[in-house]
């Protein structure tokens, strides 16, 4: 709009000026020029409309795929792992292909605006021009207000152009604010809870699996498709919607921000802000200049009352989570140690030491219930069972879950849910269900052979 608006206006006022001079010469002439312009406009209309079906297309296509690249270059060691990297990149030719050749359709359509563009103006001109030399044979009109004509004309040239590349640039520019609108129209989802959370700690159950959360404990949930855990983990912590209950409540009616505060979903890939590392872990920098800059994650709980202190007194509580999190020598190797600054996403860490950092910022809030799925899974068999008993010791008394198949976790565990199928076919302490159950036996004997072949394979992380 801003483009448009002051040249466009100009090219009006000079559209009206050079049809009032033509008046004045011949009227056949001026209603030819002053007709031609909405002619023109009728003429390219449709190319418009088209143009704005195929660019939304386009746009839209575009958009999934950018994000499908952020997807593919996150989870690429995973796709490599388990050998999936050649069919995902497939399935991308084929999508990136597509959009491509949507690419050709609104390059097609734009070349043909952009030559009527340049092309219409001058056979206007021409049309202009030979109507004014038969009037001046016929006598209607002088030779010199025929080169005057002419000359009109010619002045009217650049500003019939720029109307015509006007409504092309503001036709996509439509398709894009079309975007922006939806985005910023989007409206979070009414909460319609009714009812108040449980006073104390209670019973959380997901009828859909059958897994019962203890509070007060730390529950292991086994399966051999990791999506069958973080689904329980999205329905238990109300990121799906589902009929699970927290002590006898529907979770879905109870106040959404009553369940923030005191179950925290830890996803494994959640956001990494850029900042200082002590910001990016949740305790704001002391320096003005980075005031707010509070790095928590996405789905982090707020804080209820005396349950985190905030300020000075946070350095101890940032440093037990640290401690909890393995994470001191992420610390000593940095060379300004909680006030190094980290990059986005963390992308300057390795996967162990961004696995450590969001364990850290988890542990950091205090969580009545702490709901993680694989927080460990990166990390060398070392490292892994030194988190293993310092978050045990760090949750002792409260309401943990774990998804995870790793023995040196499961070890820690009060209670381990073993799932086939997305639901509890077993319930015990890990050691009981080794004993009684081979299918567990096998799944977790695998892993602990994976974690082996690491740790001889990788150097600490």
């Amino acid at each position: 709009s801003l483009t448009a608006v002051g040249p466009g206006v100009g090219a009006v006022v000079a559209y009206a000026a050079v049809g009032g001079l033509m008046l004045s010469v011949s009227p056949r002439l001026a209603l030819v020029v002053l007709l031609g312009v909405p002619a023109l406009g009728v003429l390219l209309g449709p190319l418009m409309g088209r143009l704005q079906g195929r660019e939304a297309e386009y746009r839209e296509r575009q958009s999934v795929l950018t994000a499908r690249i952020g997807d593919l270059a996150g989870g690429l060691r995973v796709l490599n792992g388990l050998g999936g990297k050649g069919l995902v990149a497939d399935a991308f030719r084929r999508d990136s292909g597509r959009l491509r050749e949507q690419g050709y359709r609104v390059g097609a359509v734009t070349s043909w605006i952009q030559a009527l563009g340049v092309g219409l103006p001058v056979l206007f001109l021409a049309l202009v021009t030979w109507l004014g030399a038969r009037q001046a044979a016929q006598g209607h009109i002088s030779v010199g207000e025929l080169v005057s004509v002419y000359g009109y004309v010619v002045a009217l040239g650049w500003p019939v152009a720029f109307l015509i590349e006007m409504g092309h640039q503001l036709s996509r520019g439509v398709v894009a604010a079309r975007r922006v609108v939806a985005f910023l129209s989007l409206e979070p989802a009414p909460d319609e809870g009714t009812r108040e959370a449980p006073a104390e700690p209670s019973v959380l159950y997901d009828p859909a699996s059958g897994v019962r959360i203890t509070p007060g404990r730390l529950t292991a949930l086994v399966t051999a498709h990791p999506s069958d855990a973080t689904g329980i983990l999205d329905r238990l912590g109300r990121y799906t919607p589902s009929d699970a209950t927290w002590g006898d409540i529907p979770l879905t009616e109870i106040p959404l921000t009553q369940v923030r505060a005191r179950i925290l979903v830890a996803d494994p890939e959640a956001d990494l802000f850029a900042g200082t590392l002590s910001a990016v872990i949740g305790v704001p920098d002391t320096d003005p200049r980075g005031a707010g800059n509070r790095a928590t994650s996405h789905n982090a709980p707020t804080p209820a009352p005396g349950q985190q202190p905030t300020g000075a007194d946070e350095a101890p509580h940032l440093t037990a989570a640290i401690n909890a999190a393995a994470a001191e020598d992420i610390v000593r190797a940095l060379p300004d140690g909680l006030k190094t600054q980290v990059a986005a996403q963390a992308r300057d860490l390795s996967g162990g030491q961004r696995q450590r950092i969001r364990l850290a910022r988890a542990l950091l809030t205090d969580p009545e219930v702490l709901l993680a799925a694989e927080p460990t899974s990166a990390l060398d068999a070392h490292t892994e069972a030194t988190v293993a008993d310092r978050l045990r010791a760090a949750r002792q008394g409260r309401t943990t879950v774990l998804a995870a198949t790793s023995p040196l976790l499961l070890d820690r565990a009060d209670v381990v849910h073993h799932l086939v199928d997305g639901k509890v076919a077993a319930t015990g302490t890990h050691r009981e269900l080794l004993d009684s159950e081979p299918g567990y036996r096998a799944l977790v004997a695998r892993d602990a052979e994976d974690g082996e072949a690491a740790e001889e394979g990788e150097p600490a992380r």
